[in-house]
């Protein structure tokens, strides 16, 4: 029986034809170079879901800060900064998986998604807009939506946040349909990669095939959950953090890059990339 997997997603097999030729200007960085000894420190990591619990161990009190938008009954948006639960499990998910990779990076909850995991594409917005308003040097987005008449407005805070040095690191839709902000050439487009299931958080890979450019864990892997306990789970969502984690390790060790240096290196030291002679 053939096993569904999400959309977008791929493997890179054995076959030597799918390994890709790194760049010759900037064939001398290798993953070492960019995220060694580095933990995360000193980076702003926003994730837009579901809320954080984090008093949940695999999160270990790495929030810093929260923040609710509210739509008024005239339209007008209104944050609630209180510390807030997580109210379905997938924002601990999400935030486990990056606290693994960058412990020391500052976690910032930004709930948008209610207990059905559904929401509205305006309280999505005014939560990225909050994101990028308020220092967030990564900000993670294992959410998306397909409505036409949002591709304008996130355009442009897509567009903001990469001009003011805010990586988005963005989760394709599970389904094989359009969703913004994750095709966005702005952003950084992650999909499930089933070469990237092992031990090593680190393991990553670059997609010859855009609009998804990069491939991470996301089928069958074990992330935090509700009630402090875990879950087994399949997702181009969870393999968004992976990469959000291994960005935030960048930052923290190399503060100055803008998001699209930080696009560059990652395709440099994917783990498909040709080995450097």
């Amino acid at each position: 029986m053939v096993r569904l997997r999400p959309a977008w997603s791929w493997g890179a097999g054995s076959d030597e034809r799918e390994m890709l030729g790194d760049p010759l200007l900037v064939r001398s960085i290798t993953k070492d170079d960019a995220l060694g000894g580095a933990t995360g420190a000193g980076v702003r990591v926003g994730i837009i879901d579901s809320g954080i619990d984090n008093e949940h161990p695999a999160v270990a009190g790495a929030v810093r800060g929260w923040a609710e938008p509210t739509l008024g009954e005239d339209g007008s948006v209104t944050y609630n900064l209180q510390p807030h639960d997580d109210l379905y499990g997938h924002g601990t998910a999400c935030a486990g998986i990056i606290h693994r990779i960058a412990p020391e990076a500052e976690l910032y909850s930004v709930r948008v998604l209610g207990q059905g995991l559904s929401g509205k594409g305006t309280v999505f917005a005014a939560g990225l807009r909050w994101a990028i308003e308020n220092g967030m040097r990564v900000v993670n987005l294992s959410l998306g939506t397909t409505s036409p008449k949002y591709f304008a407005e996130f355009h442009h805070l897509v567009q903001d946040a990469y001009y003011h040095g805010t990586v988005l690191v963005t989760a394709a839709n599970n389904m094989p349909i359009m969703s913004y902000p994750s095709l966005y050439a702005a952003a950084v487009s992650v999909a499930c990669h089933d070469r990237a299931a092992g031990d090593d958080p680190l393991e990553f890979y670059c997609n010859p095939d855009p609009p998804v450019e990069f491939g991470a864990p996301g089928v069958d892997v074990r992330v935090a959950w509700l009630d402090k306990g875990s879950a087994t789970v399949t997702g181009n969502s969870f393999a968004a953090p992976h990469m959000t984690g291994i960005v935030a390790r960048l930052l923290s060790s190399h503060p100055g890059l803008t998001p699209y240096q930080v696009k560059t290196v990652l395709s440099v030291i994917a783990d498909n990339v040709r080995p450097r002679r």
